[in-house]
């Protein structure tokens, strides 16, 4: 993806900003996110009480999904040109409105809601995330997500 620079990036307000491609939520995925966050709950690793459960099999858990976020951001959305880190600042909003089913493929699209000076080299951001599950109706998880970017020059939106 080309790089845009903050004028132009704060002209998308109001705009969808970028879509990720489509990662993978296997079973393997889904296993060592347990192992890292030790929450072995039955409907994330144990495949035969899953299927016994409402969601008909194993499903990822949300903050799994939630983290995929920082990989699609990386794959969809626009570098800014001058920019040399950025960091998660937070949520405002985060709901998991439909569980991701082991084996699906998830994608998140970004709409840009607002760009904030914070200092003279120093921008946050707000977008609106949805997690799309491919084929589904209904996202996996909304939310407002926060960020803050860091230039190397000064910059002004």
């Amino acid at each position: 993806m080309s790089s845009i620079d903050v004028k132009e990036y704060v002209s998308l307000k109001g705009k969808e900003i970028g879509v990720s491609r489509w990662f993978e939520i296997d079973q393997a995925r889904i296993d060592k996110f347990a192992d890292v966050t030790e929450d072995w709950q039955f409907i994330h690793v144990d495949r035969e009480k899953a299927a016994q459960s409402p969601f008909g099999g194993t499903v990822a858990h949300g903050f799994l999904t939630l983290s995929m976020l920082a990989a699609m951001a990386y794959d969809g959305l626009p570098a800014l040109t001058g920019r040399v880190m950025g960091v998660n600042y937070g949520f405002d909003k985060v709901r998991f409105v439909t569980p991701v089913r082991s084996g699906s493929r998830v994608r998140a699209k970004f709409k840009l809601i607002d760009v904030m000076q914070r200092g003279p080299k120093e921008i946050m951001t707000k977008s609106e995330v949805a997690v799309e599950i491919e084929g589904g109706d209904k996202p996996a998880v909304v939310a407002e997500w926060l960020g803050v970017s860091y230039f190397a020059d000064v910059v002004a939106v």
